[in-house]
Formats: C-alpha cells, sequence, structure tokens
C-alpha cells in the first residue's frame, strides 16, 4: 500500500480540520500525520487510526529553528520514502515541500487554506510572498481552498503552476449528520432557550468566532444597536444578538464602547468558547459573520447545516458559500450601516427569511458534505500518481 503523509505545523490542525478524513484515507493508503508534538497529535492517532510522527515547527518565522526541523523533515522523509505529501498549513507546507523535493518524494502538494500577506505590507508582505513562492516552486501540485485564495495566488504572481480546487472547496466539508438541527433535544432547547432569556418571540443573531476587531464585532454591535432604535416597537417580539466565542484583547482588542456594549447591554447575550455549538444554532434565527478576512469559514457551513442563513461579508470563502438571496445575503466589509439594513431585511421580510431558511441546509449538503469532499480529494491523489 503507498504511504500518505499529512502534515500541518501544530497537531490541532490535523485534529480539528481533518477530523473523520485520515481514517477515511487510510483505507486506501498507509497514512501518517506529521505535526508539532501534542495531545492533538495523539488524538488524531486514537481516533483516526493512522500512525503519527511529531516534528516540531515553528508557526513565526525562526531561522535557526527552521533549519532544524527541516533537517529533521529530509531525514524522515528518506528514511520513510513516502509516495505523497500533503500540506495544510503556511510554515509545514513551505517546510515539508522543500524536504520533500531534497529527499525525493514523487508527489508533494499543498493546500493554501488561506493567505496572510494580502493584509500585510511593505517588507512582511514582500518576504511572505517570496516564502510561498518558494514553497510552490517546491511542490507538485498546489489545491488553493476556494475561488478567492486562488484569485490571489494568481493576482500576485504566486506560481504558474496549475490550481484545481477540490469538489467546492474546503479542505474537509461539513459532517452534516452531527450538524443537523434534528440532533438537537427540543427539551435542551428550551433550557437554554430559558438560561439565555430568550422568549420564544424574539429574533435572535447568532455569532460564532472570536470576539476581536478583525471579525467586524465593531460594526455588528454597532448595526445592532441602530437596528434595535428603528425598531423599537410594543410587540412580545424582540431583537437578541447571540455571542459565541472568547474574547482577545491583548490580540486585537474591540472598541472600549462596543466592549461596554456587550458587558451591559441585556439584549446582547455573550457565552465565551464552546465547544458544541450547536444548540446556539439552534435557538437562533440567522447567523451573522462580518469579517474582513477569512480562508474558508468552517462556521458559516456548519450554520447552513443546522438551517440558519447568514448575512456574510463579500471576502474570500464566505462569497462562495453564500448566494445572494439564496441562502443569504452578501454586504462589503466593514459596512455597519449595510450590515444593518441586512440585518432589518431579515426580521422585517418573513417571506424573504423563509426562502433562505429552506435553501440553507439543501445548499450545504449539496455542494460541502464531508463524503463529497473526500471522494474527489481520493480521486486526485489517484490522478496525480498515474
Amino acid at each position: 500500500m503507498k504511504k500518505l503523509f499529512r502534515l500541518s505545523t501544530v497537531p490541532v490542525s490535523l485534529n480539528i480540520l481533518l477530523k473523520g478524513q485520515l481514517a477515511y484515507l487510510n483505507n486506501f493508503y498507509q497514512v501518517t500525520a506529521v505535526s508539532g508534538p501534542g495531545k492533538d497529535l495523539d488524538e488524531v492517532a486514537e481516533r483516526e487510526k493512522v500512525k503519527v510522527f511529531p516534528i516540531e515547527m515553528q508557526r513565526k518565522i525562526s531561522p535557526v529553528k527552521d533549519l532544524v526541523s527541516l533537517w529533521q523533515l529530509y531525514k524522515y522523509f528518506r528514511k520513510e520514502k513516502p509516495d505523497i505529501i500533503h500540506s495544510i498549513t503556511p510554515k509545514a507546507g513551505l517546510l515539508s515541500m522543500l524536504a520533500g523535493k531534497l529527499a525525493g518524494v514523487p508527489i508533494r502538494v499543498h493546500t493554501f487554506t488561506g493567505l496572510i500577506f494580502p493584509s500585510r505590507s511593505g517588507i512582511m508582505q514582500q518576504l511572505l510572498i517570496n516564502m510561498d513562492r518558494l514553497l510552490c516552486l517546491s511542490a507538485t501540485h498546489i489545491i488553493p481552498e476556494g475561488e478567492g485564495v486562488k484569485n490571489d495566488l494568481i493576482q500576485y504572481h504566486i506560481t504558474k503552476k496549475t490550481l484545481k480546487i477540490i469538489a467546492n472547496g474546503n479542505v474537509n466539508g461539513i459532517d452534516t449528520c452531527f450538524f443537523d438541527p434534528a440532533c438537537v433535544d427540543e427539551l435542551e432547547q428550551s433550557k437554554l432557550k430559558n438560561q439565555l432569556g430568550i422568549s420564544p418571540h424574539d429574533f435572535v443573531f447568532v455569532f460564532v468566532g472570536r470576539l476581536v476587531s478583525e471579525k467586524g464585532i465593531n460594526e455588528l454591535v454597532n448595526a445592532f444597536r441602530i437596528l434595535k432604535e428603528k425598531l423599537q416597537n410594543p410587540t412580545e417580539q424582540k431583537i437578541k444578538l447571540l455571542l459565541v466565542g472568547p474574547q482577545e484583547p491583548e490580540l486585537d482588542p474591540l472598541k472600549p464602547e462596543v466592549l461596554s456594549e456587550i458587558t451591559t447591554k441585556q439584549d446582547i447575550i455573550t457565552v465565551g468558547f464552546q465547544q458544541d455549538v450547536r444548540p446556539f444554532f439552534s435557538v437562533s434565527d440567522a447567523l451573522v459573520f462580518p469579517s474582513y478576512r477569512e480562508g474558508f469559514p468552517n462556521v458559516v457551513m456548519q450554520a447552513g447545516a443546522m438551517g440558519l442563513p447568514a448575512i456574510v461579508t463579500d471576502i474570500n470563502g464566505c462569497n462562495e458559500i453564500i448566494k445572494e438571496g439564496e441562502n443569504g445575503v452578501i454586504i462589503p466589509p466593514k459596512d455597519s450601516g449595510a450590515l444593518e439594513l441586512a440585518m432589518q431585511r431579515l426580521v422585517t421580510d418573513q417571506p424573504f427569511l423563509a426562502s433562505l431558511q429552506s435553501n440553507a441546509r439543501i445548499m450545504i449538503e449539496q455542494r460541502y458534505k464531508q463524503q463529497l469532499v473526500w471522494e474527489a480529494l481520493l480521486d486526485e491523489y489517484q490522478k496525480m500518481s498515474k
């Protein structure tokens, strides 16, 4: 059986992003997961039933440690002689593609799940561009996660190699059996609503992700405040904003006035990080995800699989998962006015909302179901090997 090595810089990427995929591929290849050491790598070995091999790799640029990692990867590849190596994160991609080329690995694949350099400038941007160009030069096959990533690779002249998206994009698809509104117990759903202070007639917008500026939280809270002022009425229905995710004030702090609103307004509900987000989708009416930059956001697909339409910004990934007027609404990034109008339409236009909701899950099943993505990737490996 041929050997397939899947690589990431840190093990959490293999554990979370590729959940289930390695076990599937292990039916056709002898799969080994390679990344930095940690409990996530142990979980991959136990759950996916694949071999694992720890090699420490730094996420940040670290010349001395990077050379050590490169040497270790080279020695390991020379010893094990894999037929295919496939990386999914930037540093693991650069180091493994270089090491694989030096070691004579015949098929060297890298998936770009998102690009850092478009959001940088000056010397740092040029350095990141050159690193990605070197990665692509060393790889035999480049897979962009979606059309937006593909367009950026072309626009910045990163590589002249053929860029082929697997299936409809995304590295692993969505487990539509797990993310299924039918799996949420109605009694537990009712209990959660009571705990969160959500009444039966309330309209709930949910955001899932880090509560930081680059996710558009400042614009979201501002839009929600304006919407509340516009739609003040004596009816029983109230509009709630449910925020699911951690704050990171040391990395990307919110504006002080926004943070104050989040912590003091009763109609803004914060629950912090949650391991299982399905219950919170189940008590909500629509996802709102006004991020500035993404690769291919899982949360938008998860929400869709749970039957929620989404308001997203016109950025990579989001504008591929959401089709305007079919399963959601697309707005410009950093535009709280456009965000407020989109939110207002979902609250006030019931036929429009119902139409979006009816399409939400089926559009995810048709395009991003895990089995479809896995089968398409396996087919691509087999074509590469011919």
